[in-house]
């Protein structure tokens, strides 16, 4: 990290992280969006503007407010106002509906919700109507303007919880996490250094900015005081003229993005998809190896990978100028002041990143063990260079005949079967074995059939123990997904396909 960047890591709010970088460069870019360019210094002004229009509307220094918005410039004007009046903000992601809508509003106790109108066919103004939210207003082409002259001195310090973020929900209501200035700070300084990023970067957000990823990115580019392309809507191959237009040098989001850029090279065989990318990176959902080795060799760029969840955004990193074999196949090293713990075999974690707790006090109790680090529910081990190695969660271990299986040791071995373009290994109920070992595959377009006993062979070949041999092969057209970093739904391919659902 440079003199300058640590310097600034060192704010204490994220406003005045926002105001030394202004002072530092205001006229460099930092937004880009379509043909519109938002300068380091605008961001500072018109977000103080906005906050003088919220101010006007009754948002005051710890008033919550809760925003359901798609990545747009105004977007992150309306976060960096409210994080400059001391707001607790509430970022819902945008594709969410009444019932996750619905919670986090009751949970939070939002007094004001910001919402696009109508949005992809969705109107969201009358869904906020519809579940009673209380100051509701538009925030999409237009924002609340004031004269900055009224507002109340910048919030002093950084450890307040000032930020409330949902986790996905897939199988329960969601989880209030709840963050400060300063825990986001550090997630984002972690994933800066991590990737060895420079001014003369220009990155990109293809994820929804309501998610933790979104301050996590918009810390590195002030810290570094480089662009980043916002996409309010990504699609391949419709997005890569924009990548190319803006010169992109970082792109990524989560394994899913890689795989889509991956795909779209391979239909441009001896052309280089984007000529100015050097790094593909990202996290969110575990990297089979045979993806790193397929996107070094046919992209011609690097892509490090990483672990981080909405409890704490950023945990390890790959650095791009590790060994292949630890960037294939480990998750990275934490950064200085992360501290991990393995406790059979469980991933715990403690440091500045990691958040405050959950909403509901009781969820706080149970997520942390009596040394104050956070139980992940993740499964792995370090290796001896201090690099995390992930071997799954520990509700997606399978338990056949009381022996453990791994869902993701299975997973990285089908990835390299030629048949398969997607899979997920999941555990069903079997009166006999307790769970049987299931394989929901997407094959890529023209590949032949895949049949359980080809599948069996190819894994007995690669040296798979028998006993963890899928007994079941269930092929999908498109493994289901969320609509923020396309992590693949396990619940509901358990649904489907358990005895009970089918």
């Amino acid at each position: 990290m440079t003199d300058t960047a640590h310097a600034l890591g060192t704010s204490r709010t994220l406003w005045e992280l926002v105001e030394r970088r202004a002072a530092l460069t205001p006229d460099r870019p930092v937004l880009l969006q379509d043909d519109r360019v938002l300068t380091f210094g605008e961001l500072r002004e018109r977000s103080e503007q906005v906050a003088a229009g919220l101010h006007a509307l009754g948002v005051r220094p710890g008033t919550v407010v809760a925003w359901q918005l798609p990545t747009r410039i105004e977007t992150a004007l309306l976060s960096f106002a409210l994080a400059r009046i001391g707001a607790v903000q509430s970022p819902v992601i945008p594709f969410y509906r009444d019932r996750e809508v619905g919670f986090a509003l009751r949970a939070s106790q939002a007094e004001f919700f910001a919402v696009p109108g109508e949005w992809r066919g969705f109107d969201h103004t009358a869904m906020a109507h519809r579940l009673g939210a209380r100051g509701v207003f538009e925030a999409y082409g237009t924002l609340p303007d004031g004269d900055p002259a009224v507002l109340p001195p910048p919030p002093a310090e950084g450890t307040s919880v000032r930020w409330i973020y949902w986790t996905s929900g897939t199988t329960s209501d969601p989880k209030g996490v709840l963050h400060t200035d300063r825990s986001l700070i550090a997630g984002g300084s972690c994933l800066a250094h991590a990737l060895r990023l420079s001014p003369d970067d220009v990155g990109s957000m293809a994820f929804p900015y309501a998610h933790i990823a979104g301050p996590d990115y918009t810390v590195m580019l002030l810290l570094y005081g480089f662009p980043a392309v916002m996409f309010e809507q990504f699609a391949l191959p419709e997005a890569l003229e924009t990548y190319r237009r803006h010169g992109v040098t970082v792109a990524g989001g989560s394994t899913a993005f890689y795989s889509m850029f991956l795909a779209e090279q391979r239909a441009r065989p001896g052309e280089k998809i984007i000529p100015t990318l050097r790094l593909l990176a990202g996290g969110g959902a575990p990297k089979p190896p045979e993806l790193y080795h397929s996107v070094v060799r046919e992209m011609g760029c690097q892509l490090t990978h990483g672990y981080g969840m909405t409890e704490v955004p950023m945990i390890t990193m790959g650095d791009p100028d590790d060994t292949p074999e630890n960037l294939a196949t480990t998750e990275g090293r934490p950064p200085e002041g992360m501290e991990i713990r393995i406790v059979d075999g469980d991933v715990r974690l403690r440091g500045e990143a990691v958040c405050q707790g959950y909403l509901d006090p009781a969820q706080t109790a149970e997520a942390f063990d009596e040394d104050g680090f956070l139980i992940t529910g993740d499964v792995g081990h370090l290796t001896d260079t201090g690099h995390l190695v992930l071997t799954g969660r520990i509700k997606d271990i399978i338990i056949r005949k009381g022996e453990n299986i791994s869902a993701k040791e299975i997973e990285d071995m089908l990835h390299r079967h030629p048949a398969v373009g997607d899979v997920a290994v999941i555990g069903l109920p079997d009166a006999a074995r307790g769970e049987r070992v299931c394989a929901v595959v997407e094959q890529p377009e023209g590949a032949p059939a895949l049949t359980l006993p080809d599948l069996t062979a190819y894994l007995r070949a690669e040296g798979l123990s028998v006993h963890k041999l899928p007994e079941q092969l269930e092929i999908v057209d498109a493994l289901p997904r969320n609509d923020t970093l396309r992590k693949v739904l396990k619940y509901k391919l358990r649904e489907r396909f358990s005895p009970s659902g089918r």
